[in-house]
């Protein structure tokens, strides 16, 4: 089953995150609730997930209804991907509950974890991998995700049992760390990454992230999405992921790039701590300055900073000027 839910994922996907449908006094409305499965199949998606944010977590409250809601969308053809939360216990127990509907996978929810450390995390993915294939989730913080370091999904991408990772912080920094970290893994071409970004849709399906790994060229695009906006204008987005397939993005790719080095001179990872440092740092690796120090003493470099700037001059040494500025320092020092 891995190994066909990985295939159609990277073969590229439009999934609206399923609502979920209520009278007027909050009771389930299982005549809307079939209406818009049959509009979203009429859209001919890819896929659908339900028990998902925009499915509303406090379904989640209610284990019996939970099982209905999924149970409304089975069998009706496309890729079914099942939301689960909580802690481990629980989400082992919705993945059950999924699989026994049918389900062809399940996205990871961070919320309602009780512990959400990242090692917690990756001890509940390894548990409900067990399961149904996983498909991680990057969650904006305004709805109760939490950030999480790069090192989290590359070790997130070890687990044989991920075939994808939706990402959805709503950042740009956080987004490239996402993509980084599978450009660069072992296992890039075998994880599809999906955007939830809702404020950069289009940006995310042109964008390419490029990256040079043991000596191979290796260029990731995003697979399609899995959003709440695509519970609306469902069949727009449909002909959207479409189109985008056929961009080459190259403009972008540079963007993304771009990204990378902002994110080691201006210091994203210790909140902007070290931005002005950090422009005077590159200066200083460059031989422009004779140091970093600004005139307050607390305006300074952040642990780590300077050999991330390093590495980033080594990696992008375009998007810095490096040759132009050898060639010409010596004449503008005099």
């Amino acid at each position: 089953m891995t190994t066909d839910v990985r295939d159609r994922l990277l073969a590229g996907v439009t999934i609206p995150a399923h609502p979920l449908a209520l009278t007027p006094d909050r009771v389930f409305d299982e005549r809307a609730q079939r209406a818009l499965t049959r509009y979203y199949l009429a859209s001919e998606v890819d896929g659908l997930a339900v028990g998902v944010h925009t499915t509303q977590f406090e379904l989640h409250d209610d284990p019996g209804l939970f099982a209905a809601v999924l149970g409304l969308a089975a069998r009706t053809g496309p890729l079914l991907v099942a939301g689960v939360i909580g802690d481990t216990a629980q989400a082992v127990r919705e993945a059950e509950v999924a699989a026994g509907a049918g389900y062809d996978a399940v996205l990871l929810c961070p919320f309602g974890m009780s512990d959400p450390r990242p090692e917690a995390q990756l001890d509940r993915a390894r548990a409900v991998g067990e399961v149904l294939p996983v498909i991680g989730f990057a969650l904006q913080e305004a709805v109760g995700g939490r950030p999480l370091p790069k090192s989290y999904w590359s070790r997130l991408f070890d687990l044989d049992a991920v075939v994808g990772v939706k990402a959805a912080p709503f950042d740009r920094y956080r987004t490239n760390d996402i993509a980084r970290a599978l450009v660069e893994h072992d296992r890039w071409n075998r994880i599809a990454l999906l955007t939830g970004n809702d404020d950069t849709i289009v940006t995310d399906l042109v964008t390419p992230w490029r990256a040079v790994v043991g000596g191979e060229e290796r260029t990731l695009r995003v697979s399609g999405g899995l959003l709440g906006q695509w519970a609306v204008g469902t069949r727009a987005a449909v002909a959207l992921r479409r189109r985008a397939a056929d961009l080459t993005g190259e403009l972008l790719a540079t963007g993304a790039d771009l990204v990378e080095v902002n994110a080691a001179v201006f210091d994203v990872a210790h909140r902007f701590a070290g931005c002005v440092a950090g422009v005077n740092e590159v200066l200083r690796q460059q031989g422009l300055l004779a140091s970093s120090v600004c005139l307050a003493p607390a305006e300074v470099l952040s642990p780590g900073q300077a050999d991330l700037i390093a590495d980033a001059r080594k990696r992008f040494p375009a998007l810095l000027d490096e040759e132009f500025v050898e060639e010409h320092r010596d004449d503008w020092l005099r």
